[in-house]
């Protein structure tokens, strides 16, 4: 490739040193049309048969998507019956509008008026390319002739369209000169002028002007510079309704649609996941999430976002990326110890502020608001930090690990992940939590205990403990006072080979809820060397819990010892 990129031609900017669109704002979402059952459809291994496409069109009328492509009908049979099948079995809402795609071509624009017949409201979509590449190798014609073709389409669509109407038919009509984008904007402006001249466009019934990026070839700011210059030099503005239909070639799709919103387009052809020829069309569900974070109302449904990935995955037998926005399997994940800590974090904020404002850190969107689980927010592998295995236990099983523990808890999880190199699911993340601190029953055991507890006159509680341990094999009684349970069987190991631990801190709660709950104790002990170390205690007894987490943080360090 050293030297064979100087075989391409480099996209010439237009000038326009007044432009606007840079300082505005999107405050309001476009007209949305899907062309799903179109473009999407005819980019497939294996197309949509018509139970598929009836599927998808129901589920793209749930997401509330109120004009709709369904088809080619001059392409083939099955697009035309299609098209039937949708009228005469009365699938579509009074509210949805139906758009049926037609080359500027007689007999196919003849063709297409027989599969319209009988529907309520109909975007009639005709296009002819003219941009100046395929000016010189397809047609080899001037602009002159395009034109021509261009105006001659719309002039039999409007002399068809009078029996179409007078039988009820809501008939509106859209022009794309194809390769918008790499089309002369004076000519690009000229063909939509005679055409929308033809079509007797008003203010009152406006044509659709759709200006694809049928190849995306440069980047989008200069296409937002394109749409500027075109509506401000297209007559009878007031006529027309500038729609996009933007291509990803350039892997920029969405931001082509967005500039070209700022510049004054009103409305945006795309599809469900960019699906659609090469790369694909533009993402609807990126740009009207985009829209959503940005708290404007994108005036489309994905609360279901896994219902609507399930239905488009089977229909087109097509795969969506683990990175995919809003919907890929890891968008709501983080691996990274810093972004686990933070979302923790966030989350927390948000229960103690009581706020009405999302404000979790790496994540734009609530994944609840498109029926996503908090659960897979977090997940564990090497590159995981002391926070991510604590949040895990927390969301997952309700175990609210001390702060202070969380590295040590954490170093546990990364030799486990720096083990078997891979992710680990919160299913092994608890196994291993249950082995390190619940499960552990050795040197030391609790046999049998007893608590006695005394008030005096000035309501100071004084406990006692009695009790029996096993060390190994061998079987030895203890007993202790204090001021408390805790306190009570501290003293009560004193003297024995366990008291070279001092107490540093203790966090206790419930983790269930009625009258089966248990309660769990995490202790926090320090030895005489300075370390610090921690142990876990369950039990349905809320005395009991924390005596086990005390046994679980001696019984851990005499193991670490032995190492």
């Amino acid at each position: 490739m050293k030297s064979t990129f100087e075989k391409y031609v480099p996209f010439v900017p237009i000038a326009l040193p007044n432009r606007t669109w840079p300082g505005r704002q999107i405050t309001n979402a476009p007209v949305w049309c899907s062309v799903d059952l179109r473009d999407g459809n005819q980019a497939l291994v294996d197309p949509m048969n018509v139970s598929e496409k009836l599927e998808l069109f129901h589920t793209l009328v749930g997401i509330g998507l109120k004009e709709i492509e369904v088809g080619f009908p001059s392409a083939s049979e099955t697009e035309f019956e299609f098209i039937r099948a949708l009228i005469e079995g009365g699938h579509i809402p009074d509210d949805v509008t139906i758009q049926v795609l037609v080359q500027a071509r007689a007999h196919l624009i003849k063709r297409t008026f027989e599969a319209i017949r009988g529907a309520k409201n109909v975007i009639l979509h005709f296009y002819n390319s003219t941009s100046t590449l395929q000016r010189k190798v397809v047609f080899r014609m001037d602009m002159d002739g395009i034109i021509q073709i261009a105006v001659e389409a719309a002039g039999l669509i409007r002399e068809l369209s009078k029996p179409a109407i007078e039988a009820g038919v809501n008939l509106r009509y859209e022009y794309s000169p194809e390769s918008f984008m790499g089309t002369e904007m004076d000519n690009a402006v000229l063909i939509c002028q005679r055409v929308m001249e033809e079509l007797r466009a008003t203010p009152e019934n406006r044509v659709i002007l759709n200006l694809p990026s049928t190849v995306e070839n440069c980047m989008p700011n200069y296409f937002a510079d394109e749409i500027e210059y075109f509506i401000s030099k297209l007559p009878n503005r007031e006529s027309a309704i500038i729609s996009l239909h933007p291509h990803n070639d350039r892997g920029c799709g969405v931001a082509t649609a967005e500039m070209g919103l700022l510049a004054g387009a009103e409305r945006i052809e795309g599809t469900l996941f960019g699906n659609g020829e090469r790369t694909g069309n533009v993402d609807l569900v990126t740009l009207a999430m985009n829209l959503y974070t940005q708290r404007v109302d994108p005036r489309l449904d994905f609360s279901d976002i896994n219902k609507i990935r399930e239905v488009f995955e089977r229909v087109t037998k097509m795969r969506i990326g683990e990175r995919q926005p809003y919907v890929g399997e890891l968008v709501f994940t983080a691996f990274s110890g810093s972004h686990q800590d933070a979302i923790n974090k966030g989350f927390k904020y948000m229960q103690e502020s009581e706020s009405e404002l999302w404000e979790v850190p790496y994540l734009p969107i609530d994944p609840a608001d498109v029926g996503r689980q908090y659960e897979p927010i977090i997940r564990i592998n090497s590159q995981s930090g002391k926070g991510g295995s604590a949040f895990i236990m927390q969301q997952n099983f309700g175990y609210d690990l001390p702060k202070a523990m969380h590295p040590e808890f954490g170093a546990v999880v990364q030799k486990e992940t720096d083990r078997v190199g891979k992710e680990l699911k919160p299913e092994r993340i608890y196994e291993l939590f249950q082995a390190e601190y619940v499960d552990i029953d050795a040197p030391y055991r609790l046999i049998r205990h007893s608590f006695a507890e005394t008030t005096d006159a000035e309501g100071n509680s004084h406990v006692s403990f009695a009790g029996t341990l096993a060390h190994k094999d061998t079987v030895f009684d203890v007993s202790g006072e204090g001021n408390g349970p805790i306190d009570a069987f501290f003293n009560a190991i004193r003297g024995q080979k366990m008291d070279r631990f001092t107490f540093v801190d203790y966090k206790e709660h419930a983790i269930r809820s009625g009258s089966d709950s248990m309660a769990v104790a995490y202790i926090h002990l320090r030895g005489l060397d300075g370390k610090d170390v921690f142990g876990v205690g369950i039990s349905h007894n809320i005395s009991l819990a924390p005596l086990r987490g005390i046994l679980s943080a001696i019984n851990r360090a005499k193991k670490q010892e032995a190492k």
